[in-house]
């Protein structure tokens, strides 16, 4: 792990498209001046296309620290332009869930996610990959890919937490269980599961569902929600949710470097709630991929 400190130069990019990015952008570059980060250019993205070019650019200039602001989408979609760089990746939680920053252990509120930029340490840590797709907390397939292939951008986006709880809810009713066949090279597990996410942090929609992965074991967790009731899979999220002494009843646990995922009928992936992929593909870990700004 490094304890280097971190860089005082860096460019501030957020998605003025998330959640809270258009009203936040001027506060945040306000705080981070003011906590001594010289900022050498700021992007405020109202195209959420436009965010890799944006971010693609800033490295190639480079600049030793880009700071993104923005839900877990939009920090995956541009982590890969830092993979094989000396670039910082430091992170501004502006999304719904970020669930990233949370198994990072950053603060949720602005004033402590700039703080920790500022007084933090540069850490390495894993990323995890879907075929050739780079991903900073997880991937998964099931109910929520449903939900976050279809939910509303304005539930989304007002909504919070509630509004894909809401939606859920309507999704549920047309949800249809899958035959999930999982190989790591070694061996090959077949079994019937409502949902599997894929995680390299422990949390996932804003929710720890693990404590035994973090963003350095330098291995992928996958968690499959076993068995075809729809109902045992609203029982495994609410006992994580609540952290009951039975939250892991509902689920099984698979640990490796890599995963051959095949599923009838094939699915769709989420892929930090940006559905991008569909069965059958290949999970692995990419060990040690990039540098994070991490509180002390």
């Amino acid at each position: 792990m490094e304890t280097k400190s971190l860089p005082r130069d860096a460019s501030l990019v957020v998605n003025a498209h998330s959640r809270r990015g258009r009203d936040l952008f001027d506060e945040a570059r306000k705080q981070l001046t003011a906590a001594g980060i010289t900022l050498r250019s700021c992007h405020a993205v109202d195209d959420p296309e436009q965010m890799i070019p944006t971010v693609r650019q800033a490295v190639a200039e480079g600049v030793p620290m880009i700071i993104v602001g923005g839900g877990d989408g939009s920090l995956s979609g541009v982590v890969d332009e830092l993979v094989g760089t000396d670039c910082v990746f430091a992170v501004l939680p502006l999304g719904t869930a970020n669930s990233f920053a949370r198994s990072l252990g950053l603060p949720l509120d602005l004033s402590g996610a700039v703080a920790a930029i500022a007084t933090g340490r540069r850490r390495r840590v894993d990323l995890g990959m879907i075929n050739s797709d780079y991903f900073v907390n997880g991937a998964s397939v099931g109910l929520s890919t449903m939900i976050g292939e279809t939910v509303p951008h304005a539930l989304k986006r007002y909504g919070g937490r509630m509004g894909y709880l809401l939606w859920a809810l309507k999704c549920s009713i047309a949800f249809r269980p899958f035959r999930l066949e999982l190989d790591d090279g070694e061996r090959t597990e077949r079994l019937w599961a409502t949902e599997l996410r894929i995680l390299n942090g422990g949390h996932h929609g804003g929710v720890e569902l693990s404590d035994q992965a973090s963003l350095g074991s330098r291995e992928l967790l996958l968690q499959a929600v076993v068995g075809r009731s729809k109902l045992a899979l609203a029982r495994d999220w609410y006992a994580k949710f609540f952290k009951l002494r039975d939250r892991n009843a509902c689920s099984r646990d698979f640990h490796g470097t890599c995963f051959r995922i095949t599923m009838h009928p094939p699915q769709r992936i989420s892929i930090d709630g940006e559905v991008l992929a569909k069965t059958p593909v290949t999970a692995k870990i990419a060990p040690g991929a990039i540098d994070v700004a991490a509180p002390q």
